[in-house]
């Protein structure tokens, strides 16, 4: 044996260690298992909250090897039971993620698997689950079949992607930026100016919009704005609507702003990340009337679909403006890119490396069906009414009658804004259920979110018997 081969031949023993054997395999996913069946079955005793600091150096990497016995008690103790607990479905803050077992599921498939689904050359069947996932919510929202799409890893990158194409089609660069203009709603989720940062219009002119009573945008004032300032010479290109903001959950008047978008021939895109899934059920879809007129629209599966955080979609009609940005061509990728074929993923977002995320839609859909999603949106609809009355019977004020599941409330004390902030710690130091807050006309209030699919009426019951404890403490 050559110096060379025997050099090869001692680091394969060593490097063999990365393919654990059958049996070393079974014993992890046994160990897995326990530890995932345990967590999902406590989770309706657990707190929804803890504001317990991580404990420094716990996580350090360790110098000697570790069993994933002891690594499942050091994530539990560390990671599961500290801050806020996304799983639980006492997570009522923020916009709540799911986290279904069935996507858990795909993940593990993908993930051993290990396929690329940036190019179809590379996995068609897998990017074939993408297109059919896209061609459904393209049906749903009522977009042509020409429209192009993408499953990105959440809002952000999803509105990104949106919002590059409408800046390439209407070709604000250079000397253009400082005199465009964009509209938005003040309670417009802060993805957008992150995005609009990212992809050089830090300087473009921003113009917020007054909201009417019920937190949704002023459409007469967005036309009169868009006709000033482009008497004053400026260049309106792009109007942002939401299809249930993350502050109050509301519904701007989509129909509304896509004639105004028409008439004045401006990029009309849609943030529906929260909300945009609630068009499922049939008794509140009306509300979403004027959202297949959009240019482009992002929805997010793991808000409104009850998947594992990671999964966001973006919709856009015109494929050559989203192909301006993303096409670029590698000489070394000239075998996979040769023959004809679908979109390339890879062609429709900043992403090369990506992830065959789609399946952990694909798989619970085809498991489940799309009723209990259905069943599932509906009733959080319906508990966050539940919910309303409950604090109304406890002397809060509410905000307005929700178009979806986000609402908030206070209680009419003295100074109203100081006591609601010491009864939002009291609450969070209880951690029962987990609730957040925003500011509204500067009025401090608390808010709820009511999304999670294991969310039932008795969270809210319990959520109730938590705001009562605190209240009596606080005014006794």
């Amino acid at each position: 044996m050559n110096d060379l081969t025997k050099r090869i031949k001692d680091l394969h023993a060593i490097s063999c260690a990365l393919e654990p054997s059958a049996s070393e395999r079974k014993t992890y996913l046994k160990q897995l298992l326990q530890y995932s069946d345990k967590f999902i079955e406590d989770l309706s005793h657990m707190k929804a909250f803890s504001g317990e600091s991580a404990t420094p150096n716990a996580m350090n990497l360790k110098s000697e090897k570790q069993s994933l016995e002891s690594l499942l008690e050091l994530y539990d103790k560390e990671v599961a039971a500290k801050g806020i607990k996304p799983a639980s479905g006492g997570h009522l803050g923020y916009i709540p993620g799911g986290g279904i077992y069935t996507s858990a599921l795909a993940d593990y498939l993908v993930d051993v698997t290990n396929e690329y689904v940036g190019i179809n050359f590379s996995c068609p069947s897998g990017v074939a689950i993408e297109h059919v996932l896209l061609d459904w919510m393209k049906d749903l929202f009522g977009f042509p079949s020409s429209a192009v799409g993408n499953l990105a890893s959440g809002g952000s990158i999803a509105n990104l992607i949106a919002l590059t194409a409408a800046r390439d089609k209407h070709q604000v660069k250079n000397e253009r930026i400082k005199n465009s203009v964009i509209y938005l709603s003040p309670q417009v989720h802060h993805c957008i100016q992150k995005a609009l940062r990212i992809i050089g219009l830090e300087d473009v002119q921003i113009s917020y919009i007054d909201l009417d009573d019920r937190s949704r945008i002023n459409a007469d004032i967005l036309e009169e704005r868009i006709k000033k300032d482009r008497q004053k010479g400026l260049y309106p290109f792009l109007v942002i609507g939401s299809a249930g903001t993350t502050d109050t959950g509301a519904i701007d008047p989509l129909d509304r702003i896509a004639d105004i978008s028409k008439k004045y021939g401006l990029w009309f895109h849609i943030d529906g990340a929260y909300g945009g899934f609630f068009i499922l059920v049939d008794r509140i879809k009306a509300k979403f009337k004027g959202i297949e007129r959009a240019d482009s629209i992002v929805v997010d599966p793991h808000k409104g679909l009850f998947l594992p955080y990671g999964l966001g979609a973006v919709l856009v009609k015109d494929k050559e403006a989203v192909y301006h940005s993303h096409v670029y061509r590698a000489n070394y990728m000239q075998d996979a890119v040769s023959q004809e074929s679908p979109v390339h993923p890879a062609d429709v977002s900043p992403e090369l490396t990506k992830h065959f995320r789609s399946l952990r839609l694909w798989l619970p859909l085809q498991l489940h069906g799309i009723e209990p999603f259905k069943a599932c949106l509906d009733e959080k609809l319906l508990l966050t009414h539940y919910f309303r009355d409950g604090l109304q019977a406890l002397g809060f004020e509410l905000g307005p009658d929700p178009d979806l599941s986000v609402s908030y409330f206070w209680y009419p004390a003295k100074d109203p804004n100081k006591f609601n902030k010491i009864l939002l710690e009291a609450l969070h130091r209880d951690g029962e259920v987990f609730l957040s807050s925003t500011i509204i006309e500067d009025r401090f209030v608390i808010r709820m979110a009511i999304l999670s699919f294991r969310t039932k009426i008795e969270t809210i019951d319990k959520a109730i018997k938590m705001i009562e404890r605190a209240l009596n403490d606080l005014i006794s």
